[in-house]
């Protein structure tokens, strides 16, 4: 029964205290049962007190810690081949691999998110219009470095005629924007018989200065005030607008809330991976299950060296990260030998091949996660 909890008093374990049948999940028990064999809930009908409370609390908490140590162990000491023991059944003394995976990777990229100053980029908000940096008869607002850099500057992009062109383009923004927001219904129906792109794009630019000019917070707001029809398509681009409006405003609040999700596009990406992986051994007789599992132990092993990567290099302020890429490189490359049991060639090949597809699925599901997380910001 690996199940069964650890036992710091006899009490509840006494004959006087055995039923017939479980508390949990009703199935039939003789009265020399001390566990249920379906469910291994115990076989007890004592009213629990508060010291059973406490024992039943630290028997999990020990269970679990002997199963993490034991998986920490096989996962650094021993790779590929805590995969093979997981699919061949040896499942009670190790960690569940999605669990552990999913709690690391919420460690790490919390440790980063709490560790990184992202509220400076707040500083540098686009909440100005582009005739901002323009001074008077075009010349440029420069409001950074000393006196000296900033008459520099001005004086080569004034020689290059930018400040006309700009103050140009400036205005006619702003003629554009003033016609758009006289007549914000009739711009908006404009678009109508347009393509989903013309659509969406005019719709949205309407949108955006409606919120940014006219002080609209709400969709309801936005149907109401201007008699816009109340659909799906109006609601994205209200919330699309509004979310880059405040990513604007608040870049580095973004990257904190962007950062918090990155542990879910971990799991994205993984299951698609693991596609391939099962295709580069398709003559292996492992299922797809298998594969993923592999991936998973793998991706756990890379959590703890970025975990340990981190608190070197917040302890001794040094940048030990690519010494920890390395050592996961080398591990990934000796667990695909031990768990597929290929020889050198092969192996070099397949990893290098399996690298890029990763480097490519995690790339696309970061842009994802971007774009998602900055239309519901």
């Amino acid at each position: 029964m690996g199940k069964q909890l650890i036992s710091f008093t006899k009490k509840r374990d006494q004959l006087k205290y055995r039923g017939t049948s479980c508390k949990n999940c009703g199935h039939p028990l003789d009265i020399s049962d001390k566990f249920c064999p379906n469910c291994s809930q115990a076989n007890s009908t004592k009213k629990m007190t508060l010291r059973d409370f406490f024992d039943e609390f630290f028997a999990n908490v020990i269970s679990y810690d002997s199963k993490l140590l034991k998986t920490l162990s096989a996962l650094l000491l021993r790779p590929g081949t805590i995969t093979k023991d997981y699919i061949n059944g040896k499942r009670v003394s190790y960690t569940n691999p999605f669990r552990f995976l999913l709690s690391l990777a919420i460690i790490y990229f919390l440790a980063i998110s709490f560790n990184s100053d992202f509220s400076k980029f707040d500083d540098y908000a686009l909440d100005k219009d582009a005739s901002s940096f323009l001074g008077e008869n075009g010349g440029f607002n420069l409001d950074f470095g000393d006196d000296e850099q900033q008459e520099e500057l001005s004086q080569v992009m004034d020689s290059l005629k930018l400040g006309d062109n700009i103050l140009k383009i400036s205005e006619q923004i702003k003629k554009r924007d003033s016609t758009l927001l006289s007549h914000p219904t009739q711009s908006f129906k404009s678009y109508a018989d347009s393509t989903f792109a013309i659509r969406f794009s005019g719709k949205y630019k309407i949108t955006s200065l409606l919120i940014n000019r006219k002080n609209i917070k709400s969709y309801s707001k936005l149907i109401e005030e201007y008699h816009l029809s109340d659909t799906y398509e109006n609601k994205i681009v209200f919330n699309t607008a509004k979310s880059v409006s405040k990513f604007s405003k608040q870049p580095g609040s973004f990257l904190n809330e962007l950062i918090s999700k990155l542990p879910f596009a971990t799991f994205f990406f993984l299951p698609l991976f693991a596609i391939f992986i099962w295709l580069v051994y398709i003559r292996k007789r492992y299922t797809y299950t298998d594969h993923l599992i592999f991936s998973f132990h793998n991706q756990s092993l890379l959590f703890i060296l970025l975990i340990v990567s981190f608190l070197v290099d917040s302890i001794f302020a040094v940048d030990s990260g690519w010494i920890f890429i390395t050592i996961f490189s080398i591990y990934l490359y000796r667990a695909m030998r031990k768990f597929y049991g290929q020889g050198t060639f092969k192996t070099i090949v397949k990893y290098l091949f399996l690298n890029t597809i990763f480097f490519i699925l995690a790339g696309i599901s970061v842009i994802l996660l971007f774009t998602g997380s900055l239309i519901t910001y």
